[in-house]
């Protein structure tokens, strides 16, 4: 009977204890530290910035990532490639070429230029390398481009002291015009250009050559995702403006371009994708008194920037 009762009992018997662990979960982590000191805010950045402008370090670049090697093919235009800048690293020419005019041109120009390796290759070494491809003898090889990181533009404008001008492209897939915004954005000293990871123009040798060599000094960033990327300009205190053709106001009423600025242009077809333009906190119109639908990247992506320039100065 007294087994019984002992069963039945309500009393606890000893257990296992937390060793303290709960009570010390309940303590207080201190004060929250300054905005300078918590990793990844604006002010820290700014902070940074500053720092290495002090003490003259060169900046540390994250880095967006790499394109893939390129070939440019035929005779001109490897010449035209030469004669733009567009960086590269090994010409090959065809075994027993013609030599003519053009071929002396672009050998002339790779000499001058240094850095380029000179290749004798025979005719089917050559058709296997393009594919194929009408190559006429000549094929250049350009280099993989070294994409920046979409904060490097922003750590760039800090470093100069100045507010940040970039612009954005969104669903813009001719490298065309990629070079040629790239080539407004060093004409009215803005800090760089963000293109998407996918679906959309890279720099080739074609957004080279459109840039009239002005790549070389403007920096092309690379984002994963262009939303998040344009988020994150937000919360360091960057205005993220997008242009529309029905856009709620116009661009003279803006006075977002005095200050930082990320200027985002879509496609001439499709223009904004739903969200970039959801995410932009203006959506703005290039007044067109002669009616004309729509401008092309290049071009929208010039009239916005000199506005901006000329209000900064």
């Amino acid at each position: 009977m007294a087994a019984n009762n002992r069963r039945m009992s309500g009393k606890k018997g000893a257990q296992v204890g937390s060793g303290g662990k709960r009570r010390r979960g309940l303590e207080g982590k201190g004060p929250t530290p300054p905005a300078e000191m918590r990793k990844g805010h604006a002010k820290q950045r700014a902070a940074n910035a500053k720092a290495r402008r002090a003490t003259g370090r060169p900046q540390q670049r994250r880095g967006g990532g790499r394109s893939t090697s390129e070939l440019v093919v035929g005779r001109n235009p490897v010449y035209e490639a030469l004669r733009e800048g567009v960086p590269a690293s090994t010409l090959y020419v065809q075994q027993f070429i013609d030599n003519d005019e053009r071929v002396r041109e672009a050998l002339q120009l790779a000499a001058e230029r240094g850095g380029i390796n000179l290749m004798e290759a025979p005719r089917p070494e050559l058709d296997r390398m393009t594919n194929g491809l009408n190559h006429q003898g000549l094929v250049l090889q350009v280099p993989p481009y070294e994409y920046a990181h979409p904060e490097d533009l922003v750590a760039a404008a800090h470093d100069e002291g100045a507010d940040p001008l970039i612009v954005a492209l969104d669903g813009v897939t001719d490298p065309r015009n990629l070079g040629a915004v790239v080539r407004s954005v060093s004409a009215f000293g803005g800090h760089g250009v963000v293109v998407p990871e996918r679906r959309a123009a890279g720099m080739t040798a074609g957004a080279w050559k459109t840039s009239a060599g002005t790549a070389a000094r403007t920096p092309v960033a690379r984002a994963t995702n262009l939303t998040r990327a344009l988020e994150s300009y937000q919360k360091a205190g960057i205005t993220v403006v997008g242009l529309a053709a029905d856009g709620e106001a116009e661009l003279g009423d803006l006075a977002a371009l005095d200050g930082p600025v990320v200027i985002v242009v879509g496609s001439e077809g499709k223009g904004l994708s739903r969200l970039v333009g959801e995410t932009c906190d203006f959506r703005v119109r290039i007044p067109m008194p002669g009616g004309a639908e729509s401008l092309n990247a290049g071009v929208a992506a010039g009239i916005v920037l000199y506005e901006a320039a000329r209000r900064r100065s």
